[in-house]
């Protein structure tokens, strides 16, 4: 019996493990039950990093996001409906709760199916465009697949994504070609640290719509604008990635031989299921989840002063609420990063930072936070500075927003008092007081010899005593 207890426990354990930081539930919405089959691979896959899927079709009567006003799943996967909407169940309204309310959605598009209006509706809430033309797809008649596209050119072959900034963690890098076949292209808005391209055109392609017949007029995107995956994060780290070809995902790219055009190019396989593995994996909340842990501030002076180097630091005055200007003050936070299936230390790109802001309206201080030790869990992040000639009431803040990385945002409330009457530090060991303190004690030297040459020196004698003294002479 303590055996089949103990064999439940490590299943239970082992499943755990496998899971994403949010959750196990993924509903998938899929209109046809035929269409299941395509992409058996990508279930398996899924099944196998621990998600409890749910197949539903958009005309489910029994469909419902939410259960007693709390989302039912954890996350929600869309593929191109064949129908002009996906029901009263899936209205734009209720996709923006579920990103609201921390869940998650993946959602793939497809030219080979026009785009219904209310996803353009809802996407255009996330600032990403979608062309006017419901059918329109990208081409490029310099990337392409030569065996499965000869004439269409609308299967598009391009290189792992890469991004221009270098604190930028790559968490979607694959070393072969990815095919984007029949892709629906998307323009992003303004700059927005809530908005990224994850993966985007070739120089040379553009939008195009096969109903239209003669030459290309206001063409509604092209070059690296085109944006084929891309990437919206919610201030609450909630998950939105569009996937503008839902046929990336089938079992016919997974592995598939192509070859691009030109001589001497030889047929390669797609890296399309790594691909799409990664950018499942991330909308999941697999990768880039950032979790803060213990964060401590105090004193750094005194009886305290090198605490963090001591094994006593539970002894220490810790996360006092007061502090007096110009105190020396320590501080430190843990952080890990969710990867796959467990927690990791947490380490900054290269170039990047994780600084602590010491503020009240504005920062007095903003320092960066230097890696001091891990536990094999999480890193310890430290700052060591001294408080501000500033009373008032203080913040210590973390705040770390970057691309595809769960934001963090950790305030600690602080009161920074005045000098106390007997705290205040002695004149001699103030060096600007030092004239002042010369000029008293030659005032006092000049008065102690002026009163000495006063009392030590003898009196003039009257001009009338040497009048009288002359005339007796006489």
């Amino acid at each position: 019996m303590q055996l089949r207890i103990l064999g439940l426990l490590t299943g239970l354990l082992g499943l755990v493990s496998a899971l994403s930081a949010q959750g196990s539930k993924l509903v998938v919405i899929l209109e046809e039950e035929s269409e299941k089959s395509k992409y058996s691979q990508f279930w398996s896959d899924l099944q196998d990093r621990g998600f409890q899927i749910t197949y539903r079709s958009p005309k489910d009567t029994d469909l419902s996001l939410f259960l007693h006003g709390e989302p039912a799943y954890s996350h929600l996967l869309i593929l191109p409906p064949k129908s002009k909407g996906l029901g009263p169940q899936l209205t734009p309204n209720l996709l923006v709760d579920f990103v609201n309310q921390g869940s998650n959605i993946l959602l793939a598009l497809s030219s080979e199916q026009p785009v219904p209006s209310a996803i353009s509706g809802l996407l255009q809430e996330l600032d990403i465009t979608l062309p006017a033309d419901r059918n329109s797809v990208v081409v490029d008649h310099f990337n392409y697949d030569t065996k499965s596209a000869d004439e269409k050119h609308d299967v598009l072959l391009l290189p792992s994504p890469k991004f221009s900034k270098s604190e930028t963690k790559n968490f979607f890098s694959v070393d072969k070609l990815i095919a984007m076949p029949h892709a629906v292209g998307q323009v992003l808005g303004n700059p927005s640290p809530l908005l990224a391209s994850v993966l985007n055109a070739p120089s040379t392609a553009y939008t195009y719509n096969p109903k239209e017949e003669g030459e290309l007029e206001d063409v509604f995107a092209t070059g690296s604008q085109i944006s084929l995956v891309s990437a919206f994060q919610a201030r609450n780290s909630a998950r939105f990635t569009v996937l503008g070809s839902a046929e990336a995902m089938e079992d016919k790219w997974f592995d598939a031989s192509v070859q691009s055009p030109g001589a001497g190019k030889k047929s390669e396989k797609t890296g399309n299921k790594e691909f799409i593995r990664k950018l499942s994996a991330w909308t999941f909340m697999e990768l880039g989840v950032l979790r803060v842990g213990e964060i401590r501030h105090y004193l750094n002076e005194g009886a305290q002063k090198g605490a963090s180097n001591r094994t006593d630091v539970e002894k220490l005055d810790i996360d006092p609420t007061i502090y007096r200007i110009k105190n020396d003050v320590h501080y430190s936070v843990e952080v890990s990063e969710w990867s796959n299936t467990a927690w990791i230390p947490f380490t900054t790109p290269a170039g990047d930072d994780l600084q602590l802001e010491f503020s009240m309206l504005s920062p007095f201080h903003r320092l960066n936070l230097k890696p001091s030790s891990s536990n094999g869990v999480s890193t310890t992040y430290t700052a060591e500075f001294k408080l501000p000639d500033q009373h008032g009431i203080f913040n210590f803040f973390v705040e770390y927003r970057r691309p595809f990385y769960t934001n963090v945002e950790e305030k600690r409330t602080v009161t920074v008092r005045h000098f106390a009457h007997d705290e205040w530090p002695r004149s001699f060991v103030i060096s600007g007081a030092y004239p002042w303190i010369g000029g008293i004690w030659v005032t006092i030297a000049g008065w102690v010899a002026f009163v000495a040459l006063w009392l030590y020196s003898a009196p003039s004698q009257p001009k009338r005593d040497l009048k009288a003294s002359s005339a007796g002479k006489r």
